[in-house]
Parts: C-alpha cells; sequence; structure tokens
C-alpha cells in the first residue's frame, strides 16, 4: 500500500471517528440509527437524556417502544418505517414515551440509508419540543380569547348604539299608554288593545335589556343579594316555568356568601338557565340548581359558584362555542330568541365573574355562574322606598323632544311642576335663575357636557340637590359606579316614583 494510500485511509478513520464523537456527544437530539426492521444498533447522549434509556438499555430493543399504547395499537410505528423508505423522508410531531412512561411531544425525522442500493437501516433524529408546543398553544389560546373579545365588543357596539335609540321610542310608547288608559275609560276593545300594546313594549324592554346585558353596556342596579334567599323566592316562578314532566332540586349550601349584583339581571340570568335546561330535556328530566363558596387555588378572588344542571341532550362540541353568542339558538323558528345565554354572560362579566360550561352529549350540561364574594362593607341593603305623591319643581334636562313631553306627563300626574331644558349648559342657567328641588338628566346629551357631567357638577356646586339620572344605553352610565341613582329607559310612572322617593334629600 502506498504512502497516499495509507494517509487516505488514515483521513477517513480519523474522519469517521470525529463524526461518531460528534453524533454521540450532541445533548440536544436524540441521533441514533435503527435496522430494517426498526431494532436500535446505536444511541448517542442526546437519546439517553431526552427518552431516558443508557446505550445498554436500548440497544436491540424495537423503536416502537419510543410510542404510546394507541400509536403501536395503530400500527404507527411501520408506517413511518414504510414512509420513509418509499418516499425518502418521514417527519412528524407527535407524543412518545420516556423510559419512566412520562411523555414529550417529538419532533421526528427518520431517513433510509442505502449502501450500493440496498437498505441497512435508519437514521432516526428526536427532538423534545414540548416547550415550544406548550408556548405555541397558549399563544394560539391568548389569540382565541383576543379574538372573541374583539367579537364581543363589536357586538356590544352594536346592540348599545341600536338600543339607545330604540329605548327613546319604547320611552314614549310606554309613557304614552299610561295617559291613554285613562282617556279610554272602560272600553273593552280598548283596554285589550292598550294591553297588547302594553305586552309588546315590555317584551321589546326586555330584549333590548338582555342585548344590553350581554354588551355589558346596560345601567346596573348593585345591590347586596344573598343567593339562597334570591333563589327560593324564584322557586315558584322556575316550578311553574319547567312544567310537570321536569323535576327541580335545589342543592344550595349553608353560609353561601352574598354578592353584589342587579337583582332583576341575577333573577334573569336563573330563569334563563333553566328554561334553557328543561327545552333540552324534551322527555323529561331533572334540574338541579346548586350554590356554593369556592375559592379557587390560582386567584385570589373568593366567587360564589351557582350552578344549572340538566340530564338532557348535551350540547354538541361544534356548537359550545357558540351558545353565548346573541341570536344563536338550535331551537325552532318561535322558540327562542337566542339571547338567554347572551345574558346570562354579560350579567356574569359585568358583575365581575364569568361563565363556566361542562356538557357531555347524552349525558347533559351543567353551566356555573362564578360571582365575586360581596365585600363585608357592603353588605347593608336598602329599603325600597314607597311611591308617593310629589311636589316642587323638577328640571327635567332631555334632548329628545318625545321622550320629554312623556316624562313632563308623568312627572305632572305625580303633582310635580316641570321645567324641561335640552342640554346640560341650558340646565345650569336654568338653575342659576330659578329654584329647582329636583334634576331630573338623561345621560345623552348634546353639547360638551353630557347628564353625568351636568350631575357631577351640580354635585360640587349644588351638594344638596337631589340628582337622577335616565339612560336607555350610555357608555357614560358604565362610569357612574354607584355616584348617583340610575333610571332605566323604558320606564313607568310607579318605577318613576319610586326612584324619586328613594333620592336623598
Amino acid at each position: 500500500m502506498s504512502k497516499k494510500d495509507q494517509q487516505q485511509q488514515r483521513d477517513l478513520f480519523e474522519s469517521e471517528r470525529n463524526f461518531r464523537l460528534l453524533v454521540e456527544g450532541v445533548s440536544d437530539y436524540a441521533l441514533y440509527m435503527l435496522d430494517p426492521t426498526g431494532v436500535v444498533t446505536s444511541w448517542n447522549i442526546g437519546g439517553q437524556r431526552i427518552k431516558g434509556y443508557a446505550p445498554a438499555e436500548i440497544i436491540g430493543q424495537h423503536f416502537s417502544c419510543f410510542y404510546t399504547e394507541v400509536d403501536r395499537a395503530n400500527g404507527n410505528p411501520l408506517r413511518a418505517l414504510r414512509i420513509a423508505r418509499e418516499h425518502g423522508r418521514y417527519e412528524e410531531e407527535g407524543w412518545r414515551v420516556r423510559k419512566d412512561g412520562t411523555f414529550f411531544w417529538a419532533s421526528v425525522v427518520i431517513d433510509p440509508i442505502y449502501e450500493d442500493g440496498k437498505l441497512i437501516g435508519f437514521a432516526k433524529i428526536t427532538r423534545d419540543v414540548t416547550e415550544r408546543r406548550e408556548a405555541q398553544l397558549k399563544l394560539e389560546r391568548m389569540q382565541q380569547q383576543l379574538a372573541e373579545s374583539q367579537k364581543f365588543d363589536a357586538l356590544g357596539q352594536l346592540t348599545g348604539g341600536v338600543a339607545h335609540d330604540f329605548n327613546n321610542l319604547l320611552m314614549v310608547i310606554s309613557g304614552s299608554l299610561h295617559t291613554l288608559k285613562k282617556a279610554v275609560g272602560d272600553d273593552p276593545k280598548c283596554q285589550r288593545a292598550l294591553s297588547a300594546i302594553e305586552g309588546a313594549t315590555k317584551r321589546g324592554a326586555s330584549l333590548t335589556s338582555q342585548l344590553l346585558t350581554f354588551a355589558r353596556r346596560q345601567s346596573v342596579d348593585p345591590q347586596a343579594v344573598d343567593v339562597a334567599e334570591r333563589i327560593d323566592a324564584t322557586r315558584e316562578v322556575l316550578d311553574t316555568g319547567v312544567g310537570s314532566a321536569v323535576t327541580l332540586q335545589l342543592e344550595v349550601d349553608a353560609g353561601v356568601w352574598p354578592v353584589m349584583v342587579d337583582v332583576t339581571e341575577f333573577e334573569t340570568a336563573l330563569v334563563n338557565l333553566v328554561i334553557n335546561a328543561r327545552d333540552a330535556m324534551t322527555g323529561g328530566g331533572v334540574i338541579t340548581i346548586s350554590a356554593h363558596n369556592d375559592t379557587p387555588t390560582e386567584a385570589d378572588t373568593e366567587y360564589v359558584a351557582i350552578s344549572v344542571e340538566d340530564t338532557g341532550t348535551g350540547i354538541a362540541p361544534d356548537v359550545l362555542g357558540k351558545i353565548f353568542d346573541p341570536f344563536f339558538t338550535t331551537k325552532p323558528i318561535g322558540k327562542g330568541s337566542g339571547l338567554g345565554l347572551s345574558q346570562v354572560h354579560g350579567f356574569a362579566h359585568q358583575a365581575g365573574g364569568t361563565v363556566e360550561v361542562a356538557s357531555e352529549l347524552g349525558k347533559g350540561t351543567r353551566i356555573t355562574i362564578l360571582l365575586p364574594r360581596m365585600e363585608a362593607a357592603n353588605a347593608a341593603g336598602e329599603v325600597d322606598a314607597v311611591e308617593t305623591s310629589g311636589s316642587g319643581t323638577v328640571l327635567l334636562v332631555e334632548d329628545n323632544p318625545d321622550v320629554a313631553a312623556v316624562s313632563t306627563g308623568l312627572l305632572e300626574q305625580l303633582g310635580y311642576t316641570v321645567r324641561r331644558v335640552a342640554s346640560a349648559e341650558a340646565a345650569l342657567r336654568e338653575i342659576e335663575l330659578d329654584r329647582i328641588d329636583l334634576v331630573f338628566s338623561d345621560i345623552v346629551m348634546p353639547g360638551k357636557m353630557d347628564g353625568l357631567g351636568l350631575a357631577r357638577h351640580l354635585k360640587a356646586v349644588r351638594p344638596g340637590l337631589p340628582i337622577l339620572l335616565t339612560s336607555g344605553y350610555s357608555d357614560a352610565a358604565l362610569n357612574v359606579r354607584g355616584d348617583f341613582p340610575i333610571l332605566r329607559k323604558p320606564y313607568e310612572i310607579h318605577e318613576l316614583s319610586r326612584a324619586i322617593a328613594k333620592l336623598p334629600r
């Protein structure tokens, strides 16, 4: 053998040695060889670090031991080798099993190795990408939450804008009904017609309220609510609503904490959940209403969990993500507005809580409202004021002339003298010129100052002047936070009377 051939042989040996050391020394990748049947023939330190096997433990074993039982039963290991042989390469990501039985998410590449045209085995590269996958899943969840938030915000802006004008229309209708009822006397035909109009108006107001609650733009009146007492108070209504084929059960723990919510919205949410549960059980069944205190380990906030569970058909996975969308319903035409669960969603989030859903096809559904525990400082309740006749001068601040005419009529029927202006600036001038006993102002106003700005200004310069705000919908109303009482539009004369009677004097 010539010196040149000897040098080439030494160089080849050194190159192979360096390559072997490189492969054996790589710790971030499992680099190993398989024979044509899938038996492990070599092993590096990366394989030991990632999969937990020492070379003596794994060389000679079939590589299918790295796969899950389900993958082995489905023939995935041999399928991977077949694809690598037929297509020249096999790549995938999936679950793999370590020696200790734990799982990791692996990025896998298998290449066939040929010598003189004959398959002599496979080169296999495996990388543990569990952390990357978890980060990707977390990002996808965040993007999904952002998309959901943007969807709800867009829907909220749309519904809020429509509701503002619609509630003003309902205010004109409902306010005029009170006058018409007195004018027509006892004529039965007229009374029936007015009753039908009144019923339609209340239904329209209810639908608008549900939309606004979903959009979290409803002007709410939070109060201290005893959860057990409220559930018990609505028991009769719920029993009537579910019918004789459904059994209603209550499982309310003793000592359930009070919550700070709008009573009407709370009861509406409970009724909506029970009615949906009833409709999910066409042949009858059991609805269980439960309430208990809940303190999540990962959060500082303490919650009261109120659940409504049925034994119905359950919710299909492809439908589950849509159930809180307004106007989405799986009920037949005419059987549901699609606003019940959207109201529940809006109520819970506006109250600072959330809604959780657990459902399995054929086994039923459980929907849970989580409401924050009320602070002890807010535990004192209020006593409802009785309806009273009024006296004195009310400054009505309302830019809509039709609504102003109706409101003026209601106030005058209660015994007040009414002065009406169309803007906050005009209201300030009127207060300077004459004696005013009460300010009753809409929140949405033309000009630089809205009704809330007017109320805050008057509170600073005239702290003893009673102020009542009203709104069909307003972003500004969300910032009141109990500073001033708000009467929702549309309102009736007895609601107006009670709201005025409760004002501090």
